[in-house]
């Protein structure tokens, strides 16, 4: 079983709260309760409607809600887990990601935005808005396409981003995802079982090594998602075995209505005596 580097970054915790199944005002005070609590990473998600019965049930757009918790927010970072390439041209994504960068800035000049993205996969998203759903393979491409071309529009912009956004790819392909992840990501998440995050992790090493690149540059993410992929991080035990394959970035799924954040108070105690440790 391979494991990351061992890295000096500290552990963080973050949530999605799946913008489904409750009002806009629930989930406004959900982002706020959790940024008091200390979560460190605050994410939503890129879909057009509920990915859970009621599947006409109420739903919100990804970026104008990180506009909004780009503004309401002082401390934690957020960002989408993950955006869809395929739904915009990628320059505008870029100019997107950029302004929300800036709003997110207030009081301190640096923004708060994780530029997390990935190639698409819920198919009543691209039915329901006309986009085109191709195949796997082909996402995948037009990901690897637009990816640098983000990463230039970022260089051109005026006013550049306030920071190098940092970037989050979402996935676990072994031929194309994580040569992705080797090429740009700062950070990888993955929802891929635990039994297999060791093997998942030698084939990024590898492709970290055809592309030159330091592993230990890119951080390590995981959680279990609203529809119950992935390690469950409330399991005896669970965390600490996923620190000790390298994973610092740790993030639980909550949805609506009412977005319960109970279940964060272990993680985030954990966290804290991780760190403590050293």
């Amino acid at each position: 079983m391979t494991r990351h580097p061992a890295s000096r970054r500290p552990v963080r915790i973050g949530v999605q709260l799946a913008p489904q199944h409750g009002s806009f005002a629930a989930y406004r005070d959900a982002v706020l309760r959790a940024e008091d609590l200390g979560v460190d990473v605050v994410f939503n998600w890129d879909h057009f409607v509920p990915l859970t019965e009621p599947f006409d049930g109420e739903h919100f757009e990804a970026w104008t809600v990180l506009a909004s918790i780009a503004e309401r927010t002082e401390r934690v970072e957020f960002g989408p887990l993950v955006n869809c390439s395929s739904y915009r041209n990628p320059d505008l994504q870029a100019d997107m990601a950029r302004t929300v960068d800036h709003i997110s800035a207030h009081g301190t000049g640096t923004g708060r935005l994780i530029f997390g993205t990935g190639s698409g996969w819920a198919q009543r998203d691209y039915d329901e808005y006309g986009y085109e759903f191709g195949t796997v393979g082909s996402r995948l491409d037009d990901l690897a396409r637009d990816l640098p071309r983000i990463r230039r529009r970022w260089g051109a912009l005026t006013p550049a981003p306030t920071r190098r956004i940092p970037i989050l790819i979402g996935g676990q392909g072994e031929r194309k995802t994580l040569r992705l992840v080797a090429q740009h990501a700062d950070i990888w998440h993955t929802f891929t079982p635990t039994a297999e995050l060791g093997r998942k992790i030698g084939i990024l090493h590898e492709w970290c090594a055809r592309e030159g690149r330091d592993p230990a540059e890119i951080e390590l993410s995981t959680g279990h998602s609203i529809r119950g992929f992935g390690p469950l991080l409330d399991g005896a035990g669970a965390p600490d075995r996923l620190h000790a394959l390298g994973f610092r970035l740790l993030i639980p799924a909550i949805g609506g209505p009412d977005f319960p954040l109970s279940s964060l108070a272990p993680l985030l105690a954990w966290r804290d005596r991780i760190n403590a440790e050293g």
